[in-house]
């Protein structure tokens, strides 16, 4: 049975070993996730109707979820 998930792999490695994701992978992801708090911080600490709340969060959060995080996930190192 479990040679029927396996797919005659060694069991010996790790999950690790066929992961595809490179430290540059977990650089862009932190460095999105480090933009979106910021990007909350920033919100938080301003005015209603201040040029932090109204422009340079909201810039930050959308360069943090839908640039660096999508980025972060769909980078392949060429070979």
């Amino acid at each position: 049975m479990s040679n029927l998930f396996h797919n005659n792999k060694d069991s010996s490695g790790s999950v690790f070993n066929s992961w595809s994701y490179d430290k540059e992978n977990y650089i862009l992801f932190g460095a999105g996730i480090i933009t979106i708090i910021l990007g909350y911080i920033i919100m938080a600490a301003g005015d209603t109707y201040s040029f932090q709340s109204l422009s340079l969060a909201p810039i930050l959060l959308f360069i943090g979820y839908l640039i660096l995080i999508p980025f972060a996930l769909l980078y392949k190192k060429k070979k």
